[in-house]
């Protein structure tokens, strides 16, 4: 078995010898790479490896792409593949197509080939390494055939950048202490679903419900004392042995979006379990208490207010909302009461700020920074700030055909016209962005003008200044257009969340954890909300960002990430509780 200190030991053809594998037929990654040695971790040989090959030429690039075979191929039919390539086809079962499968991929690789000039290229032992379906293969390769060629190449230089993580680790027989039972976890949790079709997991559910009793039970486990509170936030405690001892809380949500992502907020709870369990094992305690709280709800899903957990927490749960109905006419009260919870316990559950150092959350990005930049790991500098509204627009409803198109008082024209004008105005600020992510025309017919119109607007910035004026000029733009228009609206504001800028103190502790398993520290801007932002109402926050896969799709299935990336996080994470300093530590 090759070990990273024969790497760093051997001669420089020895080197690429040891890695001829790693890069389909191309030693010229290898020969680059051997004079940067000696390699400290096995996390800076990949890096060194992937540089290289981001240095190359477009042209050596477009050579290491045309270098791989295609998938069930004429190739492997012909037994003509490296070894590396015929274990990893064999791994998902490509050896093993049906008849119609095999014509599938056949027509695929053709359609593919022909539209890109090159192969397609997927990792197919996958997130894990265990392994994708047939069915899944055939999927993504539908789908990246919609790509533009220039995003097709960037995509297919990562997938040969995790081909050769995958292959490193079996050279090296690299065995990841945390990233596979943090899958595997999250594919547990993800078994649970408000859906028989897809991944929703809204407040109080049955599936709710399911969920915080295996999170619980995992706490548990992992050797801490737990309880599930008032709201339905499952709240895991590691407890110091130091007198007088503050506590670090940690965290992310376990509710979802309808059809969410399985990553987004649960690997925030599941990663620090893993790196806790590890404390446990090796009797090894802190000089703090490390808290770990599943925040019951965050997405708004089920009663239309956001972070009911985190603002329990922080003793800023608005008990208004107790009143609030859901699609079923269930009130937020009575819901609380059927899962067990006494809603009157609420007020109990605020954190004092001068007991706690600080709150770390660990998320997947949900976008594709990190992801561009070849790197697994990222520093938040803030979290932007959030104006959220729905808006009526109210016309006239008339005959398509008799109606002329000056007399209209359409407000679906107008919608258009107001959607538009949130374009244009949101690609002028630096990190200002706005969504206009519902639109509806209630009872609209074919044949009839749209008398009304529903949509949203979410406008999001890091600087409360650049979104406020935004907010703004869209709203006196939309009084303009509707006035021009002789269209009635009423303008519903549903969320006013300011920025929350991430603590330099524990930023820069965030950064050295990184830099600390041989990753480049980089710092980048969140524009999704975070349980952090509220948290931010009663100690400093800060957050680890680990890397998302498919071009950083988020809030959706096909969201991923890799055994490899929460690995290197849940080490990240433990160097940061390892050498933490804060107030009172």
């Amino acid at each position: 078995m090759t070990s990273l200190s024969d790497l760093n030991a051997s001669s420089p053809a020895h080197f690429v010898e040891q890695l001829h594998g790693v890069y389909e037929l191309s030693p010229w990654i290898a020969q680059r790479a051997a004079s940067r040695r000696p390699f400290a971790s096995v996390t800076a040989l990949k890096t060194a490896l992937q540089q290289v090959l981001a240095q190359a030429s477009p042209e050596e690039q477009l050579g290491l792409i045309r270098a791989h075979p295609e998938l069930a191929g004429k190739a492997a039919i012909a037994g003509q593949l490296t070894a590396e390539s015929t274990r990893e086809q064999a791994k998902s079962g490509l050896h093993l197509c049906s008849a119609e499968e095999f014509a599938t991929l056949q027509r695929l690789n053709s359609d593919y080939k022909a539209r890109f000039g090159f192969p397609f290229i997927l990792a197919v032992k996958g997130p894990t390494g265990q392994g994708l379906t047939r069915q899944d293969i055939i999927a993504t390769f539908t789908r990246r055939l919609k790509n533009r060629r220039a995003d097709e190449l960037a995509e297919s230089l990562r997938q040969i950048k995790r081909i050769a993580e995958l292959r490193l680790n079996d050279l090296l027989d690299v065995r990841l202490p945390f990233g596979p039972a943090i899958m595997q976890q999250v594919e547990t949790l993800a078994g649970w679903s408000d859906s028989g079709y897809n991944l929703t997991c809204a407040y109080l559910t049955a599936a709710h419900q399911k969920t915080v009793a295996q999170l619980a039970a995992w706490m548990k486990d992992a050797g801490m004392q737990v309880q599930i509170d008032a709201v339905g936030n499952v709240v895991g405690r590691y407890l110091s042995d130091a007198p007088d001892a503050k506590t670090l809380i940690t965290g992310s949500h376990y509710d979802t979006v309808r059809n969410g992502g399985k990553y987004d907020g649960r690997l925030g709870i599941v990663l620090p379990i893993a790196v806790v369990r590890h404390l446990h094992e090796r009797g090894e305690k802190l000089p703090f208490h490390l808290e770990i709280v599943g925040f019951a709800e965050e997405e708004g899903v089920r009663f239309k207010s956001t972070f009911l957990g985190s603002t329990a927490v922080t003793g800023h749960f608005d008990l208004a909302l107790l009143n609030q109905y859901d699609s079923e006419g269930v009130s937020m009260r009575d819901a609380l009461a059927a899962a067990g919870h006494d809603a009157r316990q609420i007020a109990a559950i605020a954190r004092k700020p001068q007991d706690l150092l600080g709150f770390v959350e660990v998320h997947i990005e949900q976008g594709p920074v990190l992801l561009e930049r070849d790197l697994p790991l990222g520093v938040v500098t803030a979290i932007a700030g959030s104006s959220r509204y729905l808006l009526k627009l109210t016309g006239v409803a008339s005959h398509a055909g008799t109606t002329p198109m000056t007399m209209r008082r359409d407000a679906a024209s107008a919608a258009a016209e107001i959607i538009m004008l949130v374009e244009q105005r949101c690609s002028q600020g630096e990190a200002l962005v706005g969504t206009v992510g519902q639109l509806q025309v209630p009872n609209g017919s074919v044949n009839v003008i749209a008398g009304a119109c529903q949509l949203s607007l979410d406008i999001r910035a890091a600087s409360d200044t650049v979104r406020q004026a935004a907010v703004d000029d869209i709203l006196d733009g939309i009084a303009a257009i509707c006035a021009r228009r002789q269209i009635d609206v009423e303008t519903e504001l549903l969320l006013s969340a300011n920025a929350a800028p991430c603590a330099p103190w524990l930023m820069a502790q965030l950064e050295s954890a990184v830099a600390a398993v041989d990753i480049a520290p980089y710092a980048l801007l969140s524009g999704a909300g975070h349980d952090a932002m509220a948290m931010a109402a009663i100690t400093d926050v800060a957050m680890l960002f680990v890397r998302c896969g498919n071009g950083g799709i988020s809030h959706n299935p096909l969201e991923t990430m890799t055994a490899d990336d929460a690995d290197i996080a849940a080490q990240a994470l433990l160097h940061l509780l390892r050498h933490f300093r804060g107030d009172g530590v």
